[in-house]
């Protein structure tokens, strides 16, 4: 059987310096830097854009809209509510629990967005939601969306709505 060899620890002031040397090697996080596709990626755009559009027709109950961004057989998994299958299901919540009731905002620096090659891409961020007859109430959550892009179209795909919480501000 042979034993396995281990160097001599390392001098504390080569190591010092080996450290040194790794860390100047080594590009530091910017603080404006953001996970995913940078801001200023045209899939980032795009993808940042469909959000908008997707949550101003939202909030403005605008059910066509809405529905003609939403793939057919559309998986929405939600922490509080479960799996809901099919567009016409998650059209059909919507104008029941959410028109004229609640408001959805991207919470500003929370969008991150990444591709997958010969599909679309990913979309995660934290929405916060409002209640116009309540103001004071709010509450968050983080989202998972997955985009299609097909025959030049992008629709919702699958969406994960998850870690719904109240907050104060």
């Amino acid at each position: 059987m042979a034993f396995l060899r281990f160097p001599s620890p390392m001098h504390p002031v080569r190591l010092a310096s080996a450290l040194a040397l790794a860390m100047s090697l080594t590009p530091m996080a910017q603080p404006e830097s953001t996970q995913g596709l940078s801001l200023t990626d045209p899939l980032y755009k795009t993808v940042a854009g469909l959000d908008t559009a997707l949550f101003d027709a939202y909030n403005n109950c605008q059910i066509n809209k809405l529905g003609s961004m939403i793939d057919e057989n559309l998986e929405f998994y939600h922490d509080q509510t479960g799996l809901a299958v099919g567009r016409q299901a998650f059209l059909d919540a919507i104008k029941a629990n959410i028109c004229g009731k609640v408001h959805r905002a991207l919470v500003p620096g929370t969008l991150e967005v990444y591709p997958l090659k010969g599909y679309g891409a990913v979309e995660i961020g934290v929405h916060r939601f409002t209640h116009p007859n309540d103001p004071t109430s709010l509450g968050e959550a983080k989202f998972i969306t997955l985009w299609q892009l097909k025959d030049g179209a992008w629709k919702v795909t699958r969406a994960i709505s998850i870690d719904h919480h109240s907050v104060t501000e």
